[in-house]
């Protein structure tokens, strides 16, 4: 809405913000027709999410932990296992590996390829070096 403020096209707007031009012309339409409020998301089929934002994020946050730090007895994540301590930590009642995975996956976190070496864990490696 800030690009059609300052009078660019429909054709802009969908090139600049790498948008297709029906979606732009789909939030202009509603925005003229309801205002501020015709730019709020509408209700969607299916389901609701069964997992507030913090719960993602929290397990997000454990799985770029190394799981040493967590004294769990293992050498890199998994995904069932990130599942299992999750539960175990009560951040949810009740987590599936494959959920987990979807959630590492959008943000590209993969913590078992952790390599050591990229992530040096000796606090004395400075003066070692």
């Amino acid at each position: 809405m800030l690009h059609a403020a300052r009078g660019r096209s429909n054709a802009r707007i969908a090139r600049e913000t790498g948008l297709h031009l029906d979606t732009v012309r789909t939030w202009r339409d509603r925005f003229a027709r309801q205002g501020i409020a015709g730019l709020t998301d509408r209700k969607r089929s299916g389901r609701p999410s069964s997992f507030t934002a913090l719960q993602t994020a929290q397990v997000k946050a454990l799985a770029c932990r190394l799981p040493a730090e967590t004294g769990t007895p293992l050498s890199r994540w998994s995904c069932p296992e990130l599942a299992r301590e999750a539960v175990t930590r009560n951040i949810a009642d009740s987590l599936s590996a494959s959920t987990v995975r979807r959630w590492l996956a959008e943000d590209a976190i993969k913590p078992w390829q952790h390599r050591s070496w990229i992530f040096i864990t000796d606090p004395g490696f400075r003066p070692k070096a």
